[in-house]
């Protein structure tokens, strides 16, 4: 038998009805629930499950500690990031005080080859 909509004026809004049995559509978090919070599901596919596993094998128990493991990945991503970004910099001063110094920033002899044979190499 397909599901009904059955609606009832003491139970409010619509419920689904089938084979008579009546499923209520509430939410069912208290107030104190902190449902204003983002929530995040995992899928343990193969290398996060790897990873997990190891750490399950050290901690000697299936229970993982995942929000201090979200909190150490994402330090450590974000000092990550930090390091690539200081060393695009470091790159980007050295680059700006060659030009400044008037630096020859190509090889004369390489820019030679290149003029006359392209830059195609032969196979």
């Amino acid at each position: 038998m397909a599901p009904r909509i059955v609606r009832s004026a003491s139970t409010g809004p619509p419920t689904l009805g089938c084979c008579g049995l009546t499923v209520r559509h509430r939410c069912y978090t208290k107030p104190p629930m902190p449902t204003t919070r983002r929530r995040h599901a995992i899928t343990e596919t193969p290398p996060v499950q790897e990873a997990l596993d190891e750490l399950r094998a050290e901690l000697g128990t299936d229970r993982v500690p995942l929000g201090e493991l979200v909190v150490l990945g994402a330090r450590e991503k974000v000092r990550e990031l930090r390091a690539e970004r200081d060393d695009r910099l470091a790159r980007r001063r050295r680059l700006t005080d060659r030009i400044r110094a008037r630096e020859r920033l190509a090889d004369p002899a390489a820019a030679e080859e290149v003029r006359k044979h392209g830059w195609a190499r032969p196979l």
